[in-house]
């Protein structure tokens, strides 16, 4: 039988129930906190999971999320000396399968682990992996040189060519917002300012937890928050994909503090581009060229993984598998074989109304949710007809191709995506960064 995993920061506690279970037979493997844990993740397989709620960085209902969009047929105690009913209550409804009080009795730790293995939850069709949470990935900062190599391209910096303005509601805090793009000078990025001033880079080094040096950190699922410690900027995974997709590499976005989501996809900033128009600059744009295949996760179809690897151009190739209406897709996109504003701009988000109605009562999101995804029940698409049959994986592709400009250059090389969301792009991309850094020294 596959191992009990027990992950607890007390080392009696460890000690003890798995003493406990050796003596039933069980083999147990023990680990102090969240991070080491989901480091073993993609060498073992549990057959159970031992969970304290009260854990060192990462806790364990945070843990708890992500177990359950990784693994959601997995069961998993949780135990705590110090939670009341609410907290408990609050474990079983997030996906725990039982929960116990410290300190633990032998003959209810057996029973519930006895319970806990026969019992394989059946995934519901109603239920989507949510992008409402959270995801812990990798994102190991020791990178060795040669991995990823910046070199100067033929290619010329592009800007706008004058203002534009864009108004919508914002997704997370549904309330109406807007954007002003602006051009900018050679060399100086993507950068966002805030109604109060403050800048912000559009870069992977402006996330929230960049400066965390734990080599398994937690990312917002849902969207792509940008943050200077004293001001941040939400959502702005679309219009970084157009900005990848257009070669814009300079340009000045005001906003207030979520970029508007319109529709949930990227279409109206495909059409604000436009509007714009485009202006060469003199001087040329630089590309990270992938030397050496390197991911996040483990390369698995009932997990989420993601990598780039050399190629001779860019591409990006993704799976999803959901269940019903969308089962599984795959979708592969090369910008120099189809039309980046025709095929992937106009596919939507999407979530089903559980998670959506989950999230609003939890404080997460806003009503932008309802008017700007494609929203599913009881296995149904309720509220659109959607523009290809395919529109999920497609969706899936906008917002990694938004997530990979956090990396600040165009990327030569292939990229392989497996059911991620955007703390798997993110973690990626810091990947890729601190490899560049790395040859760079």
């Amino acid at each position: 039988m596959n191992p009990i995993c027990i992950v607890d920061d007390q080392p009696y506690i460890c000690s003890t129930i798995a003493s406990i279970l050796k003596d039933e037979g069980y083999q147990t493997i023990v680990f102090p906190d969240a991070e080491s844990f989901w480091q073993r993740l993609d060498t073992i397989n549990p057959s159970l999971v031992m969970l304290d709620i009260w854990l060192p960085g990462i806790d364990g209902l945070q843990l708890l999320k992500s177990l359950q969009s990784r693994f959601p047929e997995l069961p998993i105690i949780m135990m705590s000396g110090h939670a009341g009913i609410e907290t408990a209550v609050a474990a079983i409804k997030a996906g725990a399968y039982d929960f116990m009080e410290k300190p633990l009795h032998l003959d209810v730790l057996l029973d519930k682990v006895k319970s806990a293995i026969k019992h394989r939850p059946a995934r519901s069709d109603s239920i989507l992996p949510s992008d409402t949470g959270l995801e812990i990935a990798s994102a190991d900062l020791l990178m060795p040189p040669g991995m990823v190599e910046v070199v100067e391209s033929s290619v010329p910096q592009r800007t706008l060519r004058e203002n534009v303005v864009l108004n919508g509601v914002g997704l997370l805090s549904g309330r109406k917002t807007g954007i002003i793009l602006s051009p900018l000078g050679v060399n100086e990025g993507i950068v966002f300012q805030t109604l109060d001033g403050q800048t912000i880079r559009g870069h992977i080094t402006s996330l929230g937890n960049f400066s965390q040096t734990v080599s398994s950190k937690t990312f917002s699922a849902n969207s792509t928050t940008l943050d200077n410690g004293r001001q941040q900027v939400r959502t702005v995974e679309h219009l970084m994909a157009i900005f990848s997709m257009y070669g814009i590499t300079n340009a000045l976005i005001k906003v207030d503090d979520e970029v508007p989501n319109v529709d949930g996809s990227a279409k109206d900033f495909c059409d604000l581009i436009v509007q714009a128009g485009i202006e060469e600059q003199p001087a040329y744009t630089r590309v990270a060229v992938i030397r050496q295949k390197i991911g996040v996760g483990n390369d698995d179809k009932n997990e989420k993984y993601l990598y780039a690897e050399p190629f001779e151009g860019f591409e990006i190739s993704m799976r999803v598998d959901y269940p019903a209406p969308i089962g599984e897709q795959i979708f592969t996109f090369n910008p120099e074989k189809r039309s980046f504003a025709k095929e992937i701009a106009p596919a939507r988000s999407f979530n089903t109304f559980e998670n959506i109605e989950m999230a609003q009562r939890l404080g997460k999101v806003g009503g932008g949710y309802l008017n700007s995804h494609i929203i599913m029940y009881e296995g149904k698409v309720i509220n659109t007809e959607l523009r290809f049959p395919d529109e999920f994986v497609r969706h899936k592709i906008l917002d990694l191709l938004g997530d990979l400009y956090l990396l600040g250059f165009p990327i030569r090389g292939r990229i392989t995506a497996n059911m991620t969301s955007h703390g798997y792009n993110q973690a990626l991309v810091e990947r890729l960064y601190r490899a560049i850094q790395s040859s760079s020294r």
